[in-house]
């Protein structure tokens, strides 16, 4: 059984769940505690160095960690990893653009907002992410107004990676430009395949 060590409120760790359920595959959710230091502790950093969750810890006892890497692992085979090179390298384009653009905006104007309460000293940078985050959205839109997925007419990992910030922004004050109604719509979308209404907090 694979072991997952993360917080329910991590999008990155989010990703993670939804894939495992997903594939109805059975595994132990770890807690850890972020702003507790446990990531940095000497046992959390033998199984990822680098001390950031989620990390998933295989039977044999060998960890994976980065989010998206993960989603790789386990959609492997899957019908929500195209093996068509074309259609795959576009599933990691968006991953890259996740991980380089948008979550670098959302998730961290989320966690100024939601883990440290919105700080004076910190507005001004909240405020940039906005901004950066309206980018980003922006891109999305225009794919998704091509395209039933991010990746043509197929779910796939792509819309995994993207859905797991981008469901809750609305309610960090990230959407006003889309409004409710544009992250209800592809909310929707996503919520249709994975069959799972549970939103991080």
């Amino acid at each position: 059984m694979y072991k997952v060590y993360g917080d329910y409120n991590s999008g990155n760790c989010y990703k993670v769940k939804l894939m495992l359920n997903l594939l109805g595959s059975e595994y132990e959710w770890v807690p850890v505690d972020i702003l507790n230091g446990e990531t940095q502790t000497p046992a959390f950093l033998e199984k990822n160095p680098n001390g950031k969750i989620p990390v998933l810890e295989l039977e044999d006892g060998t960890c994976l960690w980065e989010s998206n890497a993960i989603l790789n692992f386990l959609a492997d085979g899957s019908r929500y990893l195209p093996s068509e090179p074309r259609l795959r390298t576009q599933v990691l384009q968006w991953q890259f653009f996740e991980q380089y653009s948008h979550e670098p905006s959302v998730a961290v104007a989320r966690f100024i907002q939601f883990y440290l309460g919105l700080p004076a000293e910190r507005m001004t940078e909240y405020r940039a992410m906005q901004k950066s985050g309206y980018r980003a959205l922006a891109v999305m839109e225009q794919q998704l107004d091509r395209t039933p997925f991010l990746v043509g007419e197929n779910f796939s990992i792509a819309d995994i990676a993207l859905y797991a910030y981008t469901h809750v922004a609305q309610i960090w004050h990230l959407t006003p430009e889309f409004g409710a109604g544009w992250i209800g719509s592809r909310r929707n979308r996503v919520m249709s395949v994975c069959w799972i209404d549970a939103p991080i907090g």
